[in-house]
């Protein structure tokens, strides 16, 4: 009977979804589903959507301080980020795209203008674009940050993997630097293991060599859950 209920109330919660939380999204002008109206019938239903983060949310939700804000503004300030980060990335190589579902911002930093070849020090001419997105990160500052470094598969597993390591490492260390809170930020890389491309091909290495930093909304459940549970 408890079963029927929490699958009766989750196909209700769906239900009210699909009916009333259609909105044109700012970056397309395109009418489809809102992550405002989702983010308002809460986390029991459909909370297990976001994807993985770096160490687990609850301790660094508490360490960092992230206020959060309402289930049903997540989506909203969600979808201006991205219209925003677009806008401001421009022309720049940088990508901007949605990942675990729509429930968090990816921004791909291209190898050739953030880095010089097997080098970790950010390219001085890179460093405007940058700063945007750590603008960016100051405005909305309701969510975590990782910071994900890969290489193409030349070179040896362990010198690819430090590599990453120390890409990732100063694009975290950069942001800081530029007044984001480093509570917020972890990094962590992944050398050769996780390739978009296809690594026999001098274009698809230039893919695969790249950092990538995920930003994650914290709304006002995930704060409570993890005060909750701490």
């Amino acid at each position: 009977m408890e079963k029927s209920r929490f699958m009766m109330s989750s196909l209700a919660a769906l239900s009210l979804v699909t009916v009333s939380a259609c909105v044109t999204d700012p970056n397309t002008g395109e009418q489809k589903i809102s992550r405002t109206g989702i983010g308002g019938v809460g986390g029991a239903v459909l909370g297990g959507l976001l994807g993985g983060v770096i160490g687990g949310k609850t301790g660094r939700i508490i360490g960092a301080g992230v206020g959060g804000v309402a289930g049903g503004v997540v989506g909203y300030k969600m979808d201006q980020q991205i219209k925003e980060l677009k806008e401001q990335t421009a022309g720049t190589g940088v990508d901007v795209s949605e990942v675990d579902g729509g429930d968090a911002i990816l921004v791909n930093l291209p190898d050739g203008v953030t880095f010089a070849v097997n080098s970790y020090t950010i390219n001085t001419a890179f460093r405007d674009t940058l700063d945007r997105v750590a603008n960016s990160l100051q405005t909305y500052p309701d969510s975590l940050i990782d910071v994900y470094g890969h290489t193409d598969s030349s070179g040896s597993d362990a010198y690819n993997q430090r590599l990453s390591e120390q890409r990732a490492e100063a694009v975290a260390n950069y942001l800081s630097s530029r007044g984001v809170n480093s509570a917020r930020i972890r990094w962590q890389g992944f050398g050769e293991t996780a390739p978009i491309a296809d690594n026999t091909t001098d274009s698809g290495r230039a893919l695969n060599r790249r950092v990538e930093i995920k930003i994650i909304p914290i709304s006002q459940d995930d704060v409570n859950a993890a005060r909750a549970g701490n």
